[in-house]
């Protein structure tokens, strides 16, 4: 008898590693209806004496109450961003008043120049900061192979060479050098907010100025439900990048993010300074210049959160709280344009 409880006991533990580790390997590459799982993952409610303090430079007082199903604030009293909590016309009105110009940066390198930036441009035209001054920065090896797009008026294009990388993940890396010397020239001069984008994505609605904020990060659509302990930080100790399982507030994207000239320069400079550290002792990142730049959002909280409505991937399927997507991933196809 002893043997079989000793047994059945072993069994028991057995199943209990087995069915979390069986589910979160489902969860992450498996079945869409376990995936769709982690809506039941509550987000948090923004406390009801905060809500009234929520307001920022462009969009005045927002409304937090309209959206009561999902998270609109952080620990620190930022708003996060979502349909339904701004006012669209108050922010161009002031974005008009305070007379500014908006840069939006770009990388087109290797084959990700052909596949993606010319619907990338031809979308921002129709939806990004429409009404405004904007500069379109393209980095590039290859600036003649740019596209002819069309723009509006007040809309200029600038094309900057870059040297491509040997490897993808040293281009991925090279963003936060560059980006911080560009901020430090024609860039910085012309423009006064500034973001920064993937190319491999394109805009499908309005994204105006009521995303704009001295710093400014993006919620990942991929991670926006996960708990902490359970969100893809570096967890090498080794690493600058490296966040405790005590540390972190959200998982944020590195394809968007945006702010001042000012705070981006700090940021670019904070990052481009602590993947040079890591390759001095010969590390990488889990997920290169994304977990610097998480590292960094955590010790230099955000002034505005974007929702994931403002970068969603549709691959992940229906979700009720994404309303009114803003820019939409491209399909992955890492095998064509990484080579």
């Amino acid at each position: 008898m002893a043997i079989k409880e000793r047994l059945r006991a072993r069994k028991r533990l057995f199943w209990r590693l087995m069915l979390p580790a069986g589910l979160i390997g489902l969860f992450l590459y498996g079945l869409p209806v376990v995936r769709y799982l982690e809506t039941f993952i509550p987000m948090g409610v923004c406390p009801s004496a905060i809500m009234p303090l929520l307001k920022d430079n462009f969009t005045g007082v927002l409304r937090p109450w309209a959206r009561p199903e999902v998270l609109t604030c952080t620990s620190w009293g930022a708003p996060i961003i979502w349909d339904g909590t701004f006012d669209p016309d108050v922010a161009q009105q002031e974005a008009r008043r305070q007379n500014l110009t908006i840069g939006l940066t770009v990388f087109a390198i290797g084959r990700y120049l052909e596949k993606y930036l010319a619907r990338f441009l031809e979308s921002a035209e129709q939806h990004f900061m429409v009404g405004q001054r904007v500069v379109y920065y393209v980095f590039t090896e290859r600036p003649e192979a740019v596209p002819h797009v069309t723009l509006g008026t007040d809309r200029w294009l600038r094309v900057e060479h870059v040297t491509r990388e040997p490897r993808w993940q040293d281009v991925s890396m090279a963003r936060m050098r560059t980006l911080h010397e560009a901020l430090g020239g024609r860039l910085g001069r012309e423009a006064h907010f500034v973001f920064c984008m993937d190319v491999d994505q394109h805009f499908s609605s309005a994204f105006g100025p009521e995303t704009l904020a001295d710093l400014v990060a993006q919620l990942h659509a991929w991670h926006y439900h996960w708990p902490r302990w359970f969100l893809p930080y570096e967890r090498d100790t080794r690493s600058e990048a490296a966040l405790s399982s005590e540390q972190g507030d959200f998982y944020y994207h590195a394809a968007v993010f945006g702010g001042s000239v000012a705070a981006l320069r700090g940021l670019t400079a904070h990052c481009a300074r602590s993947q040079l550290r890591d390759r001095a002792r010969g590390l990488e990142a889990r997920w290169h210049d994304e977990s610097h730049l998480n590292k960094f959002f955590w010790l230099h909280k955000p002034a505005k959160v974007l929702s994931p409505e403002f970068c969603w991937a549709p691959a992940i399927g229906w979700r009720s709280e994404i309303r009114h997507p803003r820019l939409l991933w491209a399909p992955k196809e890492y095998k064509v344009v990484r080579n």
